[in-house]
Parts: C-alpha cells; sequence; structure tokens
C-alpha cells in the first residue's frame, strides 16, 4: 500500500498495523487499547457461512469484522462500539482496506443493540467484552482501556442477552473470555436460550492453566458440549506455536 496514501488515514499518535491476511492493515492508536491475541484467536474460532450476516459487540478498532471478512465467506460484518474514537478508527480501517461493501461500522451501545438492529437479524454473532468486574484500582473509569477491560459501561449479561436477541433460532455465538468466569458465562447464556456447545482452553504454556477459553453457544440448542484439544501459545519462552503461527497466517 502506498505510503502516502496510507499516512492520509492516520492521526496524531497512530500507527498502521499489518494484519498478514489478503494485504489488510488496521490502525491502532499507540495511547489507547490496542487489540491483543484474543480477539485474533477469536476471528480463528468463529465461523462465519455463505450468506450469513455477522454482528461483533464492542469492536473496538474493528479487528475482529476484518478478520473475518478475510478469513470466512460471510455475507456482511458488523461491527458495533461505543467509544467514538474507535469506532472512528475502526471507520477509516475499513476504508483504508476498500471494504466499505462488507464491513459497517456502527457507534452505539451493546445494552440497546437488539432495539437498534432488531431481533432475530443476524445468524453469528462475536464478542471479545470486557473480562473483568473489580473497579478497584481504576483512576479513570472512562479511560479507554479500562472501559476495554473493565465492566464499566456493560456487563456479561447485557453482552449475553443481546447476542441472543440479536440471534435467529439456530444462530451462533462466539465470545472469548476468562476462565475463572466460566460457572458465571455457562449459567447466563442458558438463562438466555444460548445453549454452549463448543469450548476450547487456551494456555500460555502446556504447563500452565488456561488464561483464555473459546466457546461457541448456539440459541435454542439441546444440551451437549465438546471440549476441544487445548491451545498452546507458546512451545518455549519467545517461540510461539505452529497452531498460534497457523491463526495468525504466518
Amino acid at each position: 500500500m502506498d505510503a502516502d496514501f496510507s499516512a492520509g488515514f492516520l492521526k496524531e499518535d497512530e500507527r498502521l498495523d499489518d494484519l498478514e491476511r489478503n494485504g489488510y492493515k488496521i490502525i491502532q492508536n499507540t495511547k489507547k487499547f490496542c487489540f491483543g491475541m484474543d480477539a485474533v484467536l477469536l476471528s480463528g474460532f468463529a465461523k462465519a457461512k455463505k450468506g450469513e450476516r455477522v454482528i461483533d459487540l464492542g469492536t473496538g478498532t474493528g479487528i475482529i469484522p476484518i478478520l473475518l471478512e478475510a478469513k470466512t465467506q460471510g455475507q456482511s460484518f458488523t461491527g458495533l462500539e461505543i467509544q467514538p474514537e474507535s469506532a472512528d478508527m475502526a471507520r477509516r480501517s475499513v476504508a483504508l482496506n476498500h471494504l466499505e461493501h462488507k464491513i459497517s461500522i456502527v457507534e452505539g451501545d451493546i445494552k440497546t443493540a437488539s432495539a437498534v438492529f432488531g431481533k432475530g437479524t443476524f445468524q453469528v454473532v462475536t464478542s471479545n467484552p470486557p473480562y473483568m468486574t473489580d473497579m478497584h484500582g481504576l483512576k479513570n473509569p472512562d479511560e479507554p482501556k479500562a472501559i476495554a477491560r473493565h465492566e464499566v459501561l456493560c456487563k456479561l449479561e447485557d453482552v449475553v442477552r443481546e447476542a441472543s436477541a440479536l440471534l435467529v433460532p439456530g444462530g451462533r455465538f462466539y465470545m472469548v473470555h476468562r476462565p475463572f468466569r466460566l460457572v458465571e458465562i455457562f449459567s447466563v447464556m442458558t438463562a438466555y436460550k444460548l445453549e454452549p456447545k463448543r469450548m476450547k482452553m487456551v494456555h500460555p504454556f502446556v504447563d500452565r492453566e488456561p488464561n483464555m477459553v473459546l466457546i461457541e453457544a448456539i440459541k435454542g440448542a439441546k444440551s451437549r458440549i465438546t471440549v476441544e484439544k487445548p491451545l498452546i501459545v507458546f512451545e518455549a519462552p519467545g517461540v510461539y506455536s505452529r497452531e498460534i503461527y497457523d491463526v495468525y497466517g504466518y
């Protein structure tokens, strides 16, 4: 991509990162919250079939819709983001990659998503929501990093409730979260008729406990879950596993 062309999309403190997929790039602000491995792993775990409509709740800078457009045959992808600066970066990344015909970024609140988009309007919902409930030590609860990491503006139940409302019967919800909240996650999902069907634990090393979990839930399905082979991030300190390289497309 021409450097002068891409530079026109960048604002102060922003950088352009190569996503290693279809030549796509993404705009991020080095002083704000940048996407992590959890978002990339979710994009590899989620599935969107030909003709399906996908929405990502809390899309940040649009990483998941952009990667899903590159990796799947979904028909359209929507990213919902409440923070204006992040939504703006996401829109510019979509334009930078010439994906306006496939991806739309909407600024809005997860808590009212089904009222905005309508109930039963998507086949797939994804989310990399805030993981933490403990607000202790947060100096500024409105800071972008705090909003992305802590349940400041929405809670787990808000995400799950709206995901269920947005999905058609049989639709699929994909989420990445922390294993220590699994009991709560499953309880909230089943309360909103989202049945956990597939789960994959992510371990930093083979001998360490998992620090992430990837979950697929199906709206209105019967109770039965498949626990997949765990994903190990590092073979050795500083050396990624083959599966991580595959997910990233290296």
